[in-house]
């Protein structure tokens, strides 16, 4: 940790530094508090927006943990076979920037959108990094200019409430903002698209507390129902909160050489459910097995793609990808630079989350059906701005839309059979693009069922187990190690390891 402070610090005086020639200047002190705050904007916004992962192995990587594929290329990726090892929290070096863009912020006419942005950053910076790892400094970090390099670590059910009140204060603050300049995202600065994504990510963290409904202090069900009576949710038109590929920032498996992306096989888990709803985005994300080509098989075929049971032994795997049996990952992602956007909250997102609330009885009931046919039918549409090209004739269209709700895409009549429509769609929601949400789902419900092979496990603990978590970072045993054996022995029985349970999942 403290290094992490350290980097803080850092961060901090490069900041200041670099913007220290707007001060040098300041003749209209409103238009450069403006220009520093936007510039400032525009690293904040990326820093939690952007993939952090360093290269397109590492992209397959995250997706191989929830089992959407496997990966036949360079030996087996720990991820796939169960093993996560440390978190980190390098996140938390967005904190000095988010201080420094309120400092140029202050008094300009943009103070609230940009006040909006920073609690909006910190709640879903620290929301990512507690959902990894359980209880993580969080009263206590950002200290380091007074001296402060060994934070304490907040209580994981505190952390969650301090996140949810900073969602408020967002929702507030874009609520009285103005036009913002520095935003990268397609809501270019919008406060009332902010304020839209605020309340949906607000959504978005209550429900994944359901197994603490009841807790009161976090009050989960009466902020949901506050939430949503407000009314100020995210709508089909507003847009995803996200970010666009282009060829200044490219698509994480675009230009990758054709070995890496012909080893990346869909799995089974992914091509059968896709199937079992007869859905047309199988022909979006993948391609047919060359064996069933070979076989006489046309690619608009459904039964021409196949999935893999990536719990296999690595040399199981090879060895059918090598016969061709597998179906890969789709072209287009190797070919196109912004093959689609980075979707991270969207209106179809929100509308299965609100499907799962009115089931669970914590909305108005009998509205489920109608959020779920809205998630699904809006999820379904973004494929419409994909190449049409690489859908293999069987493109998505408004038509195929309007009849996609029949057999077993229908909508159940029994709970748990509607709870498991909704999971599985927002799993099939988020392949490509928010992998590691479609893994806290997963932690949360026990579905969909993700194959596990004790011969093939890494997760040397619980050979026929899903981890629960990372470990904590390695420098924390080194700068901060008092206050991490507290956290171990307050959540874990002392012991880092990565089948133990988190506050939320006990």
């Amino acid at each position: 940790m403290k290094n992490i402070m350290k980097l803080l610090s850092i961060a901090a005086l490069i900041i200041i530094t670099g913007c220290s020639k707007f001060d040098d200047i300041n003749i209209n002190p409103d238009t450069t508090t403006q220009v520093s705050a936007s510039m400032v904007c525009t690293n904040v916004i990326l820093q939690i927006a952007k993939f952090g992962g360093s290269d397109s192995k590492s992209f397959i990587s995250e997706n191989a943990l929830p089992k959407y594929v496997g990966y036949a290329n360079e030996g087996q990726l720990d991820a796939q076979y169960n093993n996560l090892g440390n978190g980190s929290f390098g996140l938390m070096t967005i904190l000095p920037n988010i201080d420094k863009m309120l400092e140029y912020a202050a008094g300009s006419t943009m103070e609230n959108s940009y006040k909006g942005l920073a609690s909006f950053a910190r709640a879903f910076m620290f929301y990512k990094l507690s959902m990894e790892m359980g209880d993580i400094p969080y009263s206590d970090a950002n200290k380091a200019s007074s001296g402060s390099y060994r934070p304490q670590y907040d209580k994981q059910e505190d952390v969650f409430k301090a996140i949810l009140d900073e969602l408020n204060k967002a929702d507030g603050y874009f609520a009285n903002g103005q036009a913002f300049t520095g935003d990268p995202t397609p809501y270019n600065g919008d406060p009332a698209k902010w304020r839209r994504a605020t309340n949906a990510f607000a959504l978005k963290v209550l429900m994944s507390l359901s197994n603490k409904a009841d807790d009161n202090v976090l009050d989960i069900k009466n902020r949901f129902i506050t939430i949503v009576n407000k009314g100020f949710l995210l709508e089909s038109g507003t847009g995803y909160w996200g970010l666009q590929y282009s060829t200044q920032n490219k698509h994480p498996l675009s230009s990758t050489n054709d070995m890496f992306t012909s080893r990346t096989l869909l799995s089974s888990l992914t091509i059968d459910n896709l199937k079992k709803f007869n859905d047309r985005r199988m022909y979006y994300i993948a391609e047919p097995s060359l064996k069933q080509i070979a076989n006489g098989k046309t690619a608009n075929d459904s039964s021409a793609y196949v999935g893999l049971d990536v719990s296999v032994p690595y040399d199981t795997m090879n060895a059918g990808h090598s016969r061709n049996e597998y179906s890969v990952i789709n072209k287009r992602y190797l070919e196109e630079v912004a093959t689609e956007p980075r979707r991270l909250l969207t209106y179809a997102e929100q509308q299965l989350i609100l499907a799962e609330a009115s089931v669970r009885g914590w909305i108005t009931p009998g509205t489920a059906q109608v959020y779920y046919e809205q998630g699904v039918s809006d999820a379904l549409a973004a494929f419409m701005n994909v190449t049409s090209s690489y859908a293999h004739g069987m493109s998505i269209d408004q038509s195929y839309i309007n009849g996609y709700f029949t057999g077993e895409a229908a909508f159940k009549t029994l709970v748990q059979d509607q709870l498991q429509q909704i999971w599985m769609q927002r799993y099939l929601l988020n392949f490509m693009q928010d992998a590691e949400t479609s893994y806290f789902e997963y932690r949360r419900n026990a579905y969909p069922v993700f194959p596990v092979n004790p011969v093939s496990s890494l997760n040397v603990n619980n050979k026929n187990g899903i981890p629960m978590r990372w470990l904590y970072p390695t420098s924390e045993t080194n700068y901060n190690r008092e206050h991490l054996v507290d956290a171990l022995n307050r959540q874990y029985e002392g012991y880092d390891e990565i089948n133990k349970l988190m506050w939320l999942l006990k």
